[in-house]
């Protein structure tokens, strides 16, 4: 009796598709690197503008949101609620409604677009000629 060998048409197509997935998660991992570093140089000029020497923070989690907490005048212990659904929204609001008052941005449509476009105005309050002054923001 005969028996032919049978093979699956699919074979190169599975290794096809692996392959493409994983040159597709290696470039998604590629951009998120570097949309990283770019935030990072971003928030590195605005600590350079606040006058803080540890500047490189900006690139370290959770102790960027320390510096950034101590630049806004907010107690280091709020770097918790970054973690509290819901309770986040509210602390990046705040933060980044003093923030915006810092570089003398006093309208609250500035921490509106701070807020929910903040990938193009933290870059427009890093490398634009506003300066940082800690006296605008509110003692509260």
């Amino acid at each position: 009796m005969l028996t032919l060998l049978q093979t699956d048409p699919y074979d190169g197509a599975d290794a096809m598709t692996g392959a493409a997935a994983a040159g597709l998660g290696i470039g998604t991992m590629i951009f998120g690197l570097v949309i990283y570093l770019f935030y990072g140089y971003c928030m590195y000029k605005i600590f350079q503008k606040a006058g803080r020497e540890d500047a490189w923070a900006a690139f370290i989690p959770i102790y960027n949101m320390i510096v950034l907490l101590d630049i806004v005048k907010k107690p280091i212990w709020w770097f918790i609620l970054f973690f509290i659904p819901l309770v986040n929204l509210f602390a990046s609001w705040v933060v980044n409604d003093r923030l915006a008052k810092a570089f003398g941005k006093e309208t609250p449509l500035y921490t509106i677009l701070l807020f929910f476009f903040g990938f193009i105005f933290v870059p427009v309050l890093a490398f634009g000629s506003d300066k940082y002054d800690s006296s605008r923001i509110p003692n509260d």
